[in-house]
């Protein structure tokens, strides 16, 4: 599409009453992020009140019809997902505005190929809209859905706003609180009438700060609102009277939100005589014996608690198309196919306003396989019963471009089905932003998601996410060691494939043990084909003997890199630190000495200079007590400091001890805690 342009998204698809907007940016050095948001307005192109002003700390509006999903690896970065549920918006909403803004003094024009997507329910892309000239500003509207004679259409807007997220929210009516900075005591929760707030802007019409929708009022106070400040109303004055004195406006009645419960990160003292006796589960794992078992008892344990937590069942439903209702879940369903019924180990089942949505899922743990043929009658299955989607759940990893199960779509048919794969490493990592970082309704439904987590994660339960680099990874480590890997190696791509399934999964693991996000950095032009990237890695790899990747944690001065060297067998991880801007080099070499004060010994570092040169280096013990040996002898400028950890690198293809997967882990959770932790936040 092009801008101000528009269409009925009825023309499009036959299933657009859920749809998925993405919007998607890039930079040439990976750096660079916005902030999401969503607004719904009413026919006068205004907010009902500040709740229906959809951000990072209010995540779901419109009574669910919309929720931001956060941000999902794709072959070349991320997307920001926000899930739409039109049939269930609100009859008084006629136009939703998407947007997306920086902060901290940054602007789009940073920013490579702004676009934003569309997809029907089953996942099919149905608008692409490109967004050009947002150079200067820091906040830019891509697009907005409104409806014309009962019908929904998109527009492709691409407008700018120079004065940020706060100058986009308050011409729809939101209100930013001007004091939000000052430090004031804990307050009692905003009213829903925050309308009468002042606006963001100033007198001088000075920007604030860009982060303003943490303090947005109105948002829910668990998430982050900010304290409310006393409004003065003055009545009009009669004729020939003078002006009466302000009179205060009543107290607002407080938001009745309850508060949301999170779990502790160590348990309570056990009242266990001894370490022999064992804590009674929900779900217990001593008793399965077969990979059978394992399947039915896994996909019993995860539906149930699905149904039973609407914040879990939404987190892991939202993303495939499904509305936002009253779900509920079953087991062992058995359907008509041909002369042999079929049994998928699951279905999914939303209801909203009348319409229902439903999913068959497929399970597999242990490591084992989807089997193509099984997937495939589930799709034929679900294709004619009407059914919206198949969701496949198995250790392994999804990569765009490589699919796990190829299947057969009959384009003659009148309704599509979606194809949806699910990790069991992302089942984990959703429980964990819940009863860990985000919180729930409940206590109930935060011991429900703990018993569910401890089930995942014991030895016996097979739902252990990626645990096998692939038949491959010996072979192609001894083809590096004797020099007999050749390009074009069908067995090299796997290998790189399985790498790239392993960092995603390190991503979502350490996402979740952290609450924040970890995104893999894919360092390639946006719209290229996943396939010849990898091949080009492939090729890559053949030729140095190394894997390479990297991942950003947000609030991280840098870029976490990670190097598998299979010629010496070394994993290399480190991350690069922006030099202080004061100072004088020494006092800047010393601040970065006491940083790392807690750090190990063996830690390596680095200078960063100007120009291609290397700086000098040295490990941390010796720096120490000579700081000074950091500073290149020819007076170069210094740009930054490259710290690194090395550590030995696991033989095995799989996680056992001496295997690979798990040295990379244990690479990673001991540099971010000895290493990252230490220059989180710079030096004052």
């Amino acid at each position: 599409m092009v801008k101000g342009a528009n269409v009925g998204l009825a023309t499009l698809s036959e299933d657009v009453g859920s749809v998925m907007v993405s919007l998607g940016w890039s930079s040439t050095t990976g750096e660079g992020d916005a902030d999401v948001s969503v607004l719904l307005l009413d026919g006068d192109g205004k907010v009902r009140s500040d709740v229906d002003f959809c951000f990072y700390n209010n995540p779901v509006a419109g009574n669910g019809s919309v929720q931001l999903l956060g941000k999902t690896p794709t072959a070349d970065g991320s997307e920001d997902r926000i899930s739409f549920d039109l049939d269930a918006v609100p009859q008084d909403i006629e136009k939703v505005v998407v947007a997306a803004s920086r902060y901290e003094g940054s602007r789009f024009g940073d920013l490579d190929d702004l676009r934003l997507t569309l997809a029907d329910s089953a996942g099919d892309g149905l608008v692409r809209f490109a967004v050009e000239g947002a150079d200067e500003v820091s906040a830019v509207i891509f697009g907005e859905l409104y409806r014309r004679s009962g019908e929904w259409k998109f527009r492709a807007v691409g407008q700018g706003y120079a004065s940020g997220l706060a100058g986009l929210a308050t011409d729809y009516g939101v209100d930013i609180d001007d004091d939000a900075g000052q430090d004031e005591p804990e307050p009692e929760a905003p009213g829903p009438d925050a309308a009468d707030q002042p606006a963001a802007t100033g007198q001088d019409g000075a920007e604030p700060p860009e982060r303003v929708p943490a303090q947005a009022c109105g948002a829910d106070p668990v998430l982050g609102s900010a304290p409310e400040q006393p409004a003065m109303a003055q009545e009009p004055a009669a004729p020939g009277t003078a002006d009466p004195a302000p009179v205060p406006k009543p107290a607002r009645r407080p938001r009745t939100a309850k508060k949301k419960v999170t779990l502790p990160r160590t348990a309570k003292k056990s009242l266990a005589d001894n370490d022999t006796w064992r804590t009674a589960r929900l779900f217990p794992v001593s008793a399965l014996k077969s990979d059978r078992e394992r399947e039915t008892r896994a996909t019993s344990v995860v539906l149930s608690v699905m149904a039973q937590v609407p914040e879990f069942g939404r987190r892991l439903t939202a993303g495939f198309g499904a509305p936002a209702g009253r779900m509920e879940t079953f087991t062992e369903v058995t359907l008509p196919h041909g002369e042999s019924p079929r049994r998928p180990d699951g279905v999914v089942r939303v209801e909203r306003a009348g319409k229902l949505w439903t999913a068959l899922v497929e399970t597999k743990t242990n490591g084992n396989a989807l089997k193509p043929d099984q997937v495939q009658s589930y799709m034929d299955i679900a294709a004619r019963r009407g059914y919206e989607a198949v969701i496949t759940l198995s250790n392994d990893v999804a990569l765009e471009g490589s699919p796990l199960v190829d299947v057969r779509i009959d384009r003659r048919r009148k309704h599509k089905v979606a194809l949806w794969h699910l990790s069991w490493a992302e089942v984990v990592h959703q429980a964990q932003m819940l009863i860990r970082h985000e919180g729930v309704g409940n206590a109930a439904h935060a011991w429900l998601l703990q018993e569910l987590l401890q089930y995942l994660q014991h030895e016996n339960s097979g739902c252990h996410g990626f645990q096998n680099m692939g038949a491959a990874w010996v072979p192609v480590r001894r083809g590096i060691d004797d020099e007999t890997l050749c390009q074009g190696d069908a067995r090299a791509l796997e290998v790189i494939e399985n790498w790239e399934r392993l960092v995603r999964q390190v991503c979502l693991r350490l996402g979740g043990e952290l609450g924040q996000k970890v995104l893999p950095v894919q360092r390639a032009r946006r719209g290229s084909d996943p396939g010849a990237r990898r091949t080009e890695l492939a090729d890559r790899l053949c030729e140095q003997g190394r894997l390479n990747a990297e991942i950003r944690i947000e609030g991280t001065p840098g870029v976490l890199a990670i190097t598998a060297d299979l010629r010496t067998g070394k994993l290399r991880t480190s991350i690069e630190v922006p030099a202080e801007e004061t100072g004088y080099p020494l006092t800047r070499a010393k601040r970065l000495v006491r940083r790392l004060s807690e750090a190990p010994a063996d830690l390596h570092i680095e200078t960063l200079v100007d120009g291609q040169g290397a700086g000098p280096r040295g490990a941390l013990e010796r720096l120490r007590p000579e700081p000074a040996d950091l500073l290149p002898k020819d007076g170069a400028q210094i740009t930054g400091f490259r710290l690194s950890l090395f550590k030995g690198m696991g033989n095995g293809r799989g996680s056992a001890e001496t295997g690979f997967i798990r040295s990379v882990d244990e690479a990673v959770d001991r540099f971010h805690a000895q290493v990252v932790t230490h220059v989180e936040a710079p030096a004052v």
